[in-house]
C-alpha cells in the first residue's frame, strides 16, 4: 500500500433516512429526489469533483407507513449505480444487496456487469437483511434466524467470489485469424455443493479492471464482525466517540489479523452526518435546530420499533419503565442493536420515553463546528486510527457543499486526503491490492502436482 491516506464516501438518503422524518419539507430537496436519477447524478457528480472515493447506497425491502420517508419510495441499488456509470468517471459505486433474497448467480452476474459498466468501479455491502419483514415478499413465513443468516451468507460470499473466478484475465482470446475466441483452458467450472447452496457454474461474464468488486460489510455482531474480519475489503460503521472508534478498529483489524489477513487490507468507514458553522458555536445552533425540525419525539417513538421487528412501542406508557419483554420481537431482526438498547435502559433504569431520546442521541455526531474545526478533529480520529475514512451522511443539501468547499480543501492541503484520484478503479483507490483469480493458479498447479506424483 502507499502512504496512508484518508477515504471519502457518500451516501445519499434524498428525502430523510433515519430520524429525519421532515427533512423531505426543506425546499432545496426535489420531493421526488429518492427517485430522481437526475439529483443522484448532481450530488455524485458534486463528490466526485471533491475527489470522493465512493457513493454508497443503503438499502431494504420491507417497509411499514412509519418508514422514513426515503425508504418509502427509492431506487433499486443496481439499476441506480449503473446510471450512476455512465455519468461519472472515477467515484465508486457501491450497492446494498442481501444474501439471505438473492440468488448468488443472478447477484454474481449483476455485480460483475455494474464492475464492467463501471470500468471497475462497484462495490457490494453485503448484509443478511434485519428486517424480518422482507420474508414476507419472498414467499416465507419466517425470517432466517441469526446463525442461519450468517452461515448462509459465509458460502454466499464463497460461491459468489468462486463464480467471479470462473475466467482468467486473459482467457478471451478473440484471435479472428486464427478463429480462436475463448481459451477453453481458462473458463473454470464451479461445482459447488454446499449446506445451503448448490451452483454449477461458471459465470457468464468475464472479470472488471480491479479484477472483481470490492466487498463492504456492516454487521456490528460478532458474526457481523467475524464475518467482515473474513472476507470484507472494508467495513461500514457507527462511532459516536473516539474511544468507541479506536475500540471497533482494533477489534476488526485483530480479527483480521487472526485469520492469516493484513490488517491494512481491510478499511474502516464509519458514518456521520457533519455539520459545518461560520464558528463552532453557529454549527452547534445549526445542528440543534435541524434536529429539531427534522423529527419530532412521536415520530422518533414510531420509527423506534424497526430495530425491535417494528413492535409498535406507541402502546405502552411512555413514563413506565422500559419494557424489557420486547426484545423477543428482534429475535430475527436488528438482534444486537435490539439487545443494547434494551440493556441500557435496563441498567440505567430509564422509562420509555427516555430511551427513546437516547436512541435520538444516536444521530448527534461528533464532527460539528467550523471548518477548521472538523478538519482538524477528522484528523485526529485518523490518525488514532479510530477510523481510515468516513462515509458522509448527507443531509441539508448547503451542509454537503459546505464539507466539500470549506473541509475538504482544509484536508487535502494537510496531505490527509487526495487532491486528485490516481487510479480510474474502486478497488486501486482505496489502496487495495487487486485480488489474484486462485482458481487459475489452482488449475496450473494440479497438472504439475499430478506429473510430479506420476
Amino acid at each position: 500500500m502507499t502512504q496512508r491516506q484518508l477515504k471519502l464516501g457518500l451516501v445519499p438518503t434524498g428525502v430523510g433516512g433515519p430520524g429525519q422524518t421532515n427533512r423531505w419539507r426543506n425546499p432545496e430537496i426535489p420531493i421526488d429526489a429518492s427517485v430522481s436519477i437526475d439529483w443522484y447524478i448532481d450530488l455524485v457528480r458534486q463528490a466526485e469533483a471533491a475527489k470522493f472515493d465512493l457513493v454508497f447506497i443503503v438499502d431494504s425491502q420491507f417497509i411499514t407507513p412509519d418508514s422514513p420517508p426515503h425508504y418509502l419510495n427509492r431506487l433499486e441499488p443496481l439499476t441506480l449505480l449503473s446510471a450512476l456509470a455512465v455519468a461519472t468517471s472515477h467515484i465508486g459505486l457501491v450497492g446494498t444487496l442481501t444474501t439471505s433474497y438473492n440468488a448468488p448467480f443472478n447477484l454474481a452476474r449483476r455485480l460483475a456487469s455494474l464492475d464492467l459498466i463501471s470500468k471497475g468501479r462497484a462495490g457490494w455491502n453485503v448484509v443478511t437483511s434485519g428486517d424480518a419483514g422482507t420474508a414476507g415478499n419472498y414467499s416465507r413465513d419466517e425470517h432466517f434466524d441469526y446463525d442461519t443468516r450468517y452461515g448462509r451468507a459465509f458460502e454466499y460470499l464463497d460461491v459468489v467470489r468462486g463464480l467471479w473466478r470462473s475466467y482468467e484475465d486473459d482467457a478471451i482470446v478473440g484471435d479472428r485469424a486464427s478463429g480462436v475466441f475463448l481459451d477453453k483452458s481458462k473458463l473454470h467450472a464451479l461445482d459447488h455443493k454446499g449446506e445451503h447452496f448448490q451452483v454449477v457454474g461458471p459465470l457468464n461474464i468475464q472479470r472488471s479492471p480491479q479484477g472483481e468488486p470490492v466487498i463492504f460489510q456492516a454487521g456490528d455482531s460478532d458474526q457481523g464482525r467475524d464475518l467482515g474480519a473474513s472476507v470484507a475489503d472494508a467495513i461500514f460503521t457507527h462511532a459516536k466517540t473516539l474511544a468507541q472508534g479506536r475500540a471497533f478498529y482494533a477489534d476488526l483489524k485483530a480479527r483480521a489479523a487472526a485469520r492469516g489477513r493484513n490488517p491494512d487490507e481491510l478499511i474502516i468507514l464509519p458514518g456521520f452526518t457533519i455539520t459545518v458553522g461560520d464558528t463552532d458555536d453557529d454549527a452547534q445552533e445549526i445542528e440543534r435546530e435541524q434536529r429539531r425540525l427534522d423529527q419530532s419525539f412521536d415520530q422518533a417513538l414510531a420509527e423506534f420499533g424497526r430495530a425491535f421487528g417494528w413492535h409498535d412501542f406507541r402502546q405502552y406508557n411512555l413514563d413506565a419503565p422500559f419494557p424489557a419483554e420486547a426484545l423477543a420481537y428482534a429475535a430475527s431482526s436488528f438482534f444486537t442493536q435490539a439487545q443494547r438498547i434494551t440493556q441500557l435502559a435496563q441498567e440505567r433504569g430509564l422509562t420509555l420515553r427516555q430511551t427513546v431520546e437516547h436512541a435520538r442521541d444516536q444521530f448527534t455526531s461528533p464532527f460539528v463546528g467550523s471548518a477548521k474545526t472538523i478538519a482538524r478533529e477528522i484528523t485526529r480520529w485518523f490518525e488514532c486510527r479510530a477510523l481510515d475514512g468516513i462515509n458522509v451522511y448527507v443531509g441539508h443539501p448547503d451542509q454537503f457543499r459546505r464539507f466539500t468547499s470549506e473541509v475538504v480543501p482544509l484536508l487535502q492541503a494537510s496531505g490527509v486526503f487526495r487532491r486528485d484520484y490516481e487510479y480510474t478503479t474502486l478497488r486501486e483507490n482505496l489502496g487495495l491490492p487487486i485480488p489474484r483469480n486462485v482458481r487459475a493458479r489452482a488449475a496450473r498447479e494440479e497438472p504439475r502436482a499430478r506429473a510430479i506424483a506420476g
